[in-house]
């Protein structure tokens, strides 16, 4: 096995043994982390190849953080740009309040950045191959999850995960939003950032590389390209130029679910753990379900470094170590899902001018709601 760089260990140095069953965002992470505390880590995927669209993802200044300590943060704010700037609008374009972010910065003293999908999981798998050991298994279909034999099993395997069914039943699972979302690229930058909320839909902007907006949009009822577009026609420029010059065959339209109800434990059998969405999948509103796997991964694989050598019947201190990461990240990622489920509600809602009138009154709310969000992100 390869040795690690960055926290000492490397692979093989008797720390145990894990699967990882999922090379998603929080997967990779979580199998960053392990393998630098020198575990022997599986990663199982059941697709054949990691997917390369290439949305934007929001990176908060704590997520950042955990980045840095899993030794990755250089190599994402090398190939992402930060937020500023951002406006919720009313379909005219009339601004009815900003995005705390020039805030959240001056207190963190770091900005929101925003990397494209691809990007945030080359510098992971980059990170995995320096460490060395045994290579992704692709199309890996778990039929018993329970019968994988190893010191620790994380279930990264998302929404509908086969590890939280396994070891956890059928109690919690995916719930549809009601919402339909669109998401795309668009081959120019508009210089519009933020949302746009109407009656029952919305559309968002940020930025993502140079020359490329990330665009995501909300319909009821629509189904095709066509009807997306003719939803948000009239709408301020540039959301129908963005639509109108970004090739539908390149759009993803997905079906906006969550995990409910929330669960009353992210551990189980004392080397059981979940990250990411297939412990608490939220709605897209916040723009932390990349973030939330992040502060997972680094919350789990910091609290089993700490669990010590592995003896004749593994690491004496996992089962302490996963209640430790329990009890840090399953109440802030399950607020940031209620919050997110909540914000959904609250965009589409049945009355909008009454919605666009709360949030033009209460700017500075919307402040408090922004640091609460980061907060609740990890802090």
């Amino acid at each position: 096995m390869g040795e690690t760089s960055g926290q000492g260990q490397g692979q093989g140095q008797g720390a145990g043994t894990a699967v990882v069953v999922g090379a998603g965002v929080g997967g990779l992470a979580t199998a960053v982390g392990l393998r630098r505390a020198g575990w022997e880590v599986t990663v199982l995927e059941r697709r054949t190849a990691l997917e390369r669209y290439g949305t934007a993802f929001g990176i908060h200044p704590t997520a950042q953080a955990a980045l840095d300590r899993l030794g990755l943060g250089d190599a994402v704010r090398a190939r992402a740009v930060p937020y500023r700037g951002a406006r919720i609008r009313r379909p005219d374009g009339q601004v009815l309040a900003a995005l705390p972010l020039e805030r959240i910065e001056r207190r963190a003293g770091r900005p929101e950045l925003l990397v494209s999908r691809p990007h945030l999981i080359d510098a992971l798998l980059a990170a995995l191959d320096r460490l060395g050991g045994e290579p992704i298994v692709y199309g890996r279909h778990l039929t018993d999850p329970a019968a994988l034999a190893a010191d620790l099993v994380v279930g990264a395997d998302g929404i509908n995960s086969a590890v939280r069914t396994a070891h956890f039943g059928r109690t919690a699972g995916p719930r549809p939003a009601g919402t339909a979302a669109w998401i795309g690229i668009a081959g120019f930058e508009t210089g519009v950032y933020g949302e746009t909320w109407g009656a029952g839909c919305f559309f968002g902007m940020t930025p993502v590389e140079a020359g490329r907006t990330n665009w995501y949009a909300a319909v009821p009822g629509a189904t095709t390209a066509q009807e997306v577009r003719e939803a948000f026609a009239d709408w301020h420029d540039p959301v129908p130029r963005v639509l109108a010059e970004t090739d539908p065959a390149t759009w993803i339209r997905y079906e906006m679910r969550h995990l409910y109800p929330a669960l009353p434990s992210f551990v189980a059998d004392g080397r059981i753990a979940l990250v990411g969405d297939a412990a608490h999948a939220m709605t897209p509103n916040l723009g932390q379900g990349a973030c939330t796997a992040l502060l997972d991964a680094e919350a789990l694989t910091r609290a089993v470094a700490a669990a010590g050598p592995a003896g004749p019947a593994g690491p004496a201190g996992l089962p302490r170590a996963l209640r430790a990461y329990d009890a840090e990240r399953r109440r802030s990622a399950q607020r940031v899902a209620f919050a997110s489920r909540n914000l959904h509600r609250f965009i589409t809602g049945s009355h909008p001018a009454l919605r666009d009138a709360l949030v033009r009154r209460a700017g500075a709310a919307l402040h408090r709601v922004g640091e609460r969000r980061w907060r609740a992100s990890g802090t």
